[in-house]
């Protein structure tokens, strides 16, 4: 009996290892009706675009968010998903006392996936190829692309424009958007006639006079001073003054404060509306108009037509032909010896870019969107890093803000303002998370 169960067993053995032999091949060969091949992984992120560019890159991708109408093909450029900010580039505020809902917002590029962009973001830019002036390997823009702002960085947007941008079908495709963002405001003979005067190499380069400034040195280094409080019995002025160039902005206010704010201008960033607004809010504290010397430069924020026919009336010293401007003399904003060489004007694809890529805010959503764009300030912090070697940014709002006037030049106190048409606070975050980086050195109150 023991001999036959032994037996059984072995022929039972034998028969289970000759089924599996048999199921194993199957599998080998065919897929049995109840599985299915895994399907290969696919997420947005698959589909980011590297934030180093290509030597190769086509002038136009194949997926355009926000195709421009009639635009030459080799004249745009589009990166149309972007990766999110890296993780420690976002500030914590949760600490601070005046945090709300709103203060959340975080840069957030355009989304990687889904349907396009409504034409009113319009991540799709001119291509421009405005040699640097300098031959510094450690500069920013070098850096800024192994960042964590890598992917939200694009070398070659055009900053500034001139007559060259001008064209009929770039008038298309620019005056879908509003404001400072494009030339809906503009009507074509206006733009033409303004640009037309910004014909030298000198309207389309921030550092146009590095070769008489450098002394020696390779690496550019900027100053960009704001006019927050917390400059204040700061005493930076020396500083301010020792670098090659000196960014100043709408109610510079410098006689009584050159100890603290220094005293040259290199650059002086407005809009029309910000400057005016500015000789009106300020004359008390001393504020008659821009800063006139001969190595200052003017540099226009376009949010209107006014500001082109400023620019031509300064260019060609006569008078502004029409607007709230009307027969004034630009030389008393700028100065008898103003010249078309000392003029530039941002171009509306790099106010764009800023807003869509570094200041994304949720004002973008709501009915105010059309007022919405990055505050002056930011504008000129943020230029200043697209062509600067070194940046060191003053007077900006840090977290401690509300131990500061809104002004350096302030009598008494007067608490910080936030308004729909700038975000603020998202704007206070970025200097954080730039000066982190290593992207600019910001300064702040110990």
């Amino acid at each position: 009996m023991g001999m036959v169960r032994q037996r059984g067993l072995l022929v039972c053995v034998g028969a289970v290892t000759c089924l599996l032999g048999i199921y194993i091949l199957c599998l080998s060969t065919q897929w049995p009706p109840f599985l299915t091949p895994p399907k290969s992984l696919h997420s947005p992120a698959a589909n980011f675009t590297s934030s180093k560019e290509s030597p190769n890159r086509p002038k136009v991708p194949k997926q355009n968010p926000d195709p421009p109408q009639n635009i030459p093909a080799s004249k745009t450029k589009t990166d149309p998903k972007l990766p999110k900010p890296a993780p420690n580039q976002v500030l914590d505020l949760s600490k601070s006392s005046s945090r709300s809902e709103s203060d959340k917002t975080r840069i957030k590029p355009p989304k990687a996936a889904g349907p396009p962009e409504s034409p009113f973001i319009g991540d799709s830019y001119m291509e421009d190829d405005v040699p640097r002036k300098t031959n510094c390997l450690s500069n920013i823009q070098s850096r800024i692309k192994t960042s964590g702002f890598g992917g939200q960085f694009l070398e070659w947007i055009p900053v500034l424009q001139g007559a060259k941008h001008v064209s009929p079908e770039e008038y298309e495709r620019l005056r879908q958007y509003p404001g400072t963002h494009g030339w809906r405001n503009l009507d074509y003979k206006t733009l033409a006639g303004t640009l037309s005067v910004l014909n030298g190499s000198a309207n389309l380069q921030m550092l146009d006079d590095w070769e008489s400034r450098r002394n020696g040195t390779e690496c550019s280094r900027c100053a960009v001073v704001g006019n927050g409080g917390i400059l204040k019995g700061s005493r930076r002025g020396r500083e301010i003054d020792g670098h090659h160039y000196v960014f100043r902005t709408n109610g510079a206010v410098i006689k009584g404060f050159e100890e603290d704010v220094g005293t040259r201008t290199t650059h002086y960033i407005f809009s029309t509306n910000t400057m005016m607004n500015s000789m009106r809010s300020y004359a008390g504290a001393g504020y008659r108009g821009p800063p006139v010397s001969p190595e200052t430069r003017y540099v226009f924020l376009p949010d209107h037509d006014r500001d082109y026919l400023l620019m031509k009336a300064a260019a060609t010293h006569t008078q502004v032909e029409r607007g709230p401007e009307r027969n004034k003399d630009p030389t008393k904003y700028f100065g008898q010896k103003v010249s078309a060489e000392k003029l530039k004007m941002f171009h509306p694809d790099f106010i764009r870019y800023l807003r869509n890529r570094f200041l994304r805010s949720n004002a973008l959503n709501t009915k105010y969107k059309d007022l919405y764009r990055p505050s002056t300030g930011a504008s000129m912090l943020l230029a200043a890093l697209h062509t600067c070697d070194q940046v060191s940014a003053y007077g900006f709002m840090t977290p401690d803000f509300q131990r500061y006037s809104d002004h350096y030049f302030d009598s008494t106190y007067h608490q910080v303002g936030f308004f729909i048409n700038h975000d603020l606070r998202m704007e206070l975050t970025l200097w954080q998370q730039l000066h982190k980086a290593g992207l600019l050195q910001l300064y702040m109150r110990r």
